[in-house]
């Protein structure tokens, strides 16, 4: 199953090249975005957040492709493990909001238990300094609709209270990266 979920993210075209995003010890960019949970938009502050906790920043390609439902599906899976680490997990794509409330409401992904935001231009995604990609004419999801927005880079971030980035993940599997985000947070936790 794993050579074809990874044949299936390379044959969608949704992989993008590397470019040098935000590493560990760096601030992270504060951010505000409509996000959702369990099919109900609402406003998501990083700054905010971190009055609570540590926060895995998750940043993805689009919702409804094969490596996102994987991602997504793992994060919810984990989700106790995050909580019980003290940390937040928000997903962010260039998805509008009213996919993602579906997304995050889906039983098969984000099952109601991950939060995704929507950055429709990308900016938050470049702020982190990630690679953003244009849409691709053509392209669908894994319901047969058709994809309109453009791809972020899939790159994770574990960003600390005091807004610094604890470790940055990237160039690797849906499935190894919410592993390493877990192990991060679980790290933290342990301090």
């Amino acid at each position: 199953m794993g050579k074809s979920i990874v044949a299936g993210v390379l044959a969608s075209g949704l992989v993008l090249p590397a470019m040098a995003a935000l590493e560990a010890g760096k601030t992270a960019p504060e951010f505000a975005l409509k996000a959702s949970l369990a099919g109900k938009a609402f406003d998501f502050s990083l700054k905010e957040k971190l009055k609570s906790g540590p926060v895995v920043v998750y940043f993805y390609p689009s919702a409804y492709t094969n490596g996102c439902n994987l991602q997504a599906h793992t994060f919810s899976v984990n989700s106790d493990k995050f909580a019980k680490a003290g940390a937040t997990v928000i997903g962010v794509s260039l998805d509008s909001i009213e996919r993602l409330n579906d997304f995050s409401s889906d039983p098969e992904y984000c099952a109601g238990k991950v939060a995704v935001a929507s950055d429709p231009e990308g900016k938050v995604a470049k702020s982190f300094e990630l690679n953003v990609r244009d849409a691709a004419p053509g392209k669908t999801d894994s319901r047969g609709k058709s994809i309109d927005h453009g791809f972020a880079e899939r790159t994770t971030f574990i960003i600390t209270e005091d807004g610094k980035i604890s470790s940055t993940i990237s160039g690797v599997s849906p499935t190894d990266n919410v592993k390493q985000a877990l192990a991060a947070v679980e790290k933290l936790a342990a301090k």
